[in-house]
C-alpha cells in the first residue's frame, strides 16, 4: 500500500506546482517595489493609487477583494480551461467566492491599519520583521489559513456541515492547515517583506494583485485535500470548480 503523503509533503507538492506563478508575482511586487523609490512616474501613479484608496476607504477595499479574490480567477478559469464558455458552476462559484473574499479583504485591511497603529507607518528593519511576525505566524495560522481551506472545503462539499465539525479537531490542523501554511509562507512571507515595505495606504492595494494568486494556491490545496487532483497536477487554476 502506498504511504499517505505527510503534511509537509503535501505542502511541497503545492509550492512546487505553483512555483512558476509564485516567482513571477514576487517578481511582479518587486518591481513595483523598486519603482516605487527610484522612479517618479511609478511613485506618482502608485501615490494616486493610495490616495483613491485612502478616499473611498472600505468601499474600495471590499470591491479589490472582490475582483482579485473572486472575479479575476473564475475570468481565467472560462478563458483557459472552459475554452470562454461560462456556464451556471460559475455564477455559483462566484455566489460563494464574493462575499467570502468581501469579508477577507475588510479583515486584512484592519490588521494592515491595526498593525500601523502598533509598530507605526514607517518603513525600518523591525518594523517590517514585526509586521511580517504577526501577519504570518499570528493572523496567518490562527484564522487566515483555517477559514480559508475551510470556506472552500464548504465549496467542494456543496456546504455540507462536515467541514466545520472537523475544523477543531487537531488531525485536521496537522493534515490540512499545516500543509497550507507550509506553502503559504514559501509565496507570502517574501510578499509581505515587500508590502510592509511600502506606507500604509499601498499595502492592501499591493496585496490585492497578489490575492488572485493566493486563491489559486489555496484551490490547489483544498482540491488536493479531496483527492481531485494529482500530487503532480498544474497550476491550481485547472481545477477551480
Amino acid at each position: 500500500m502506498p504511504k499517505s503523503p505527510t503534511p509537509l509533503t503535501l505542502g511541497w507538492e503545492a509550492a512546487r506546482a505553483n512555483a512558476l506563478p509564485a516567482l513571477i508575482i514576487q517578481a511582479i511586487m518587486l518591481a513595483l517595489l523598486v519603482s516605487y523609490y527610484t522612479n517618479h512616474a511609478v511613485f506618482s501613479g502608485l501615490n494616486q493609487l493610495a490616495d483613491y484608496k485612502s478616499e473611498h476607504g472600505l468601499t474600495f477595499v471590499i470591491v479589490a477583494s472582490i475582483t482579485a479574490g473572486a472575479i479575476i480567477p473564475e475570468i481565467f478559469l472560462v478563458l483557459f480551461f472552459q475554452r470562454g464558455r461560462p456556464n451556471r458552476r460559475n455564477l455559483r462559484n462566484l455566489l460563494f467566492t464574493v462575499p467570502v473574499w468581501g469579508f477577507d479583504g475588510s479583515l486584512v485591511d484592519l490588521l494592515y491599519r491595526s498593525e500601523a497603529a502598533w509598530f507605526g507607518d514607517v518603513v525600518t528593519l523591525p518594523v517590517v520583521c514585526a509586521k511580517i511576525c504577526v501577519d504570518q505566524f499570528g493572523y496567518n495560522p490562527f484564522f487566515a489559513a483555517p477559514f480559508g481551506v475551510l470556506t472552500y472545503e464548504w465549496k467542494n462539499s456543496g456546504i455540507s456541515p462536515g467541514p466545520l465539525r472537523q475544523l477543531f479537531t487537531l488531525a485536521h490542523y496537522r493534515d490540512k492547515i499545516l500543509p497550507t501554511l507550509l506553502a503559504t509562507w514559501a509565496v507570502w512571507i517574501p510578499l509581505m517583506a515587500i508590502i510592509y515595505s511600502l506606507p500604509l495606504a499601498l499595502q492592501f492595494p499591493l496585496f490585492g494583485l497578489a490575492l488572485s494568486f493566493w486563491v489559486l494556491l489555496l484551490t490547489y490545496m483544498t482540491n488536493r485535500f479531496a483527492g481531485k487532483i494529482e500530487a503532480d497536477a498544474p497550476l491550481a487554476l485547472a481545477v477551480a470548480d
